[in-house]
């Protein structure tokens, strides 16, 4: 696959804890220079990214994150902010605990507040799959598509792993074209970028494309 192609899906990824506005800027640059998807950065940031890039570039935002357990409305209120102040993309992370007690309209209704509040604008949603049984991965397929999402997304990249190529094709065969696919976390070759999209994933999230692509070594997310 073509490097420029593979880079399109790539929501190019800076959310630690620690990211300064230098960090978040130069990730834009970068994601502007090498034709990314989106720069996917946590909500403090939204305004900045989105008055520097000036429509050269995508704004995604993380909401409820990392832990998803968060009120709705908290959530909802997060993710309408993000929006006024310039986000055209939200990942949003599911309540991973309501899930696990088979609490499926809460968590239906948690996701079908976030979309209410994004409009429409795009809504990608995390369900931590490295947390879930293959039939809770099944059953976050047809909530999140129910819900009326525009993505189900593997990771956030900081739990216990990433996405793998199985859960990835479950998840493809899971939704049925209802929604789209995002691969998360632990990305660590162009090779694996490669294979994600070849088994049916519509987006990347990954702070190391860009290295990847160029041959340099690369670290983290």
């Amino acid at each position: 696959m073509d490097r420029k192609e593979i880079l399109s899906h790539v929501d190019h990824t800076l959310l630690k804890p620690e990211a300064t506005w230098p960090q978040i800027q130069a990730l834009c640059d970068e994601a502007i220079e090498y034709g990314c998807a989106s720069v996917c950065i946590n909500t403090c940031y939204v305004k900045q990214a989105a008055d520097y890039m000036a429509g050269r570039c995508k704004v995604c935002c993380v909401v409820g994150f990392p832990l998803g357990a968060m009120d709705t409305a908290s959530k909802a209120f997060e993710a309408r902010t993000a929006i006024a102040n310039g986000a055209s993309e939200v990942d949003m992370v599911i309540n991973i605990g309501r899930l696990k007690n088979g609490e499926y309209d809460a968590v239906r209704e948690d996701i079908r507040a976030v979309k209410e509040a994004v409009g429409d604008k795009v809504l990608k949603v995390i369900i931590e799959t490295c947390l879930l049984t293959d039939d809770e991965k099944r059953k976050m397929c047809d909530i999140v598509c129910e819900a009326g999402a525009d993505y189900i997304k593997t990771s956030t990249g900081f739990s216990t792993a990433g996405a793998t190529f199985e859960d990835v094709a479950l998840m493809v065969e899971g939704v049925a074209g209802r929604c789209k696919v995002k691969a998360a976390g632990g990305i660590s070759t162009v090779e694996d970028m490669e294979k994600f999209l070849a088994l049916g994933a519509d987006r990347l999230g990954t702070s190391r494309a860009i290295k990847l692509i160029k041959g340099e070594e690369a670290k983290g997310y």
